[in-house]
């Protein structure tokens, strides 16, 4: 029985589409980005794929858990794969690493391999999802929600899918608005953690509402600016070669070590201590790959700076000048 009148909830918000997409594609709003690609598994009934050595452990345990066949292929300094030989009835898990591969990049790759492309936009929430594959964004990378993950497919899960429940989860969000974030750290880690233990479910209403009250141009906008300040500033001396991302997530930076007083691992250390979070995303990679691969330097010593919505160019020259002092450029 539907109630009326008693206390306000919050705020309801008008809904809206996401990305423009093919009318091909399926938009499935699920719980994480990992479950979305446990419903590709399912879905789509695979058993071989074809993962990066520079990734999230998470995408490996999560094929493992569903018996699927790994194959690993390694990628070259612009983060572009390298030497694709696609098994019959292998799949190609596509990351677009740092939003750095640009839509043709992709198109070609899925002419390639036709329909057995996987797209994880994970860090690239505002590049479109293209036709004749699937593709995997993540909400908790971009916005302040506690779950969340968009996947573009053609296919549909035939089974009872709950619907995910945020409310008792959002404490590290709601504690980091009022106060600093090392008092929620924890909650924050834990909130990460149970995803390892969550099954399929949609994404819960909670973090739907939340996603249709932001301006998703206005953050875009913000964050393609950012990205462009710090690349006129870095890319003199970032040994990375970087295209310029719009509504990018961070603003992947890398020093040759031997030209400066800090080394990588230490210039992040010591931008830590001045309370400028930078964060290694991918700490398994060092344990997984040797130290004389591109992927264990990656892994150590990109530097993903913060360039999101919640800062202006005041903080992003902050940043900016204490890298410049740290390094005595």
């Amino acid at each position: 029985m539907k109630e009326i009148g008693g206390y306000l909830e919050f705020e309801h918000f008008k809904s809206f589409s996401f990305h423009k997409k093919s009318k091909k594609l399926n938009m499935i709003k699920l719980n994480s980005g990992r479950c979305s690609l446990a419903y590709l598994i399912k879905s789509k009934n695979i058993k071989k794929i074809l993962l990066p050595y520079f990734n999230c452990d998470c995408v490996e345990k999560i094929c493992k858990e569903y018996d699927v066949k790994i194959r690993f292929y390694n990628i070259d300094k612009n983060f572009f794969p390298l030497d694709i030989k696609l098994q019959e009835d292998e799949y190609f898990y596509l990351v677009n690493f740092y939003g750095q591969l640009n839509l043709s990049d992709i198109e070609v790759l899925i002419k390639k391999y036709k329909n057995k492309v996987i797209v994880d936009n994970v860090q690239a929430f505002f590049n479109m999802p293209l036709k004749n594959s699937d593709t995997i964004y993540s909400c908790r990378k971009f916005f302040g929600v506690a779950d969340g993950a968009i996947l573009y497919t053609d296919s549909i899960l035939d089974e009872d899918i709950q619907i995910e429940k945020s409310y008792d989860k959002m404490n590290f969000l709601l504690g980091r608005f009022e106060n600093s974030s090392t008092e929620f750290y924890e909650d924050f880690v834990k909130n990460n953690e149970r995803f390892e233990k969550e099954k399929i479910k949609y994404m819960s209403k909670l973090t739907e509402n939340i996603l249709y009250s932001l301006n998703l141009k206005n953050i875009k906008n913000i964050r393609s600016n950012n990205f462009k300040y710090m690349h006129d500033k870095l890319s003199c001396i970032n040994e990375l070669n970087i295209n310029v991302v719009e509504g990018a997530f961070s603003y992947p930076f890398m020093i040759d070590d031997s030209k400066y007083v800090l080394s990588c691992e230490e210039l992040k250390k010591e931008l830590i201590k001045r309370k400028i979070f930078i964060p290694t995303l991918w700490p398994n990679v060092l344990k997984e790959c040797k130290e004389d691969t591109l992927e264990f330097k990656f892994a150590r010593d990109i530097l993903p700076i913060p360039i999101d919505q919640r800062y202006d160019f005041k903080d992003m020259e902050y940043i900016y000048n204490n890298i410049k002092n740290l390094l005595n450029f």
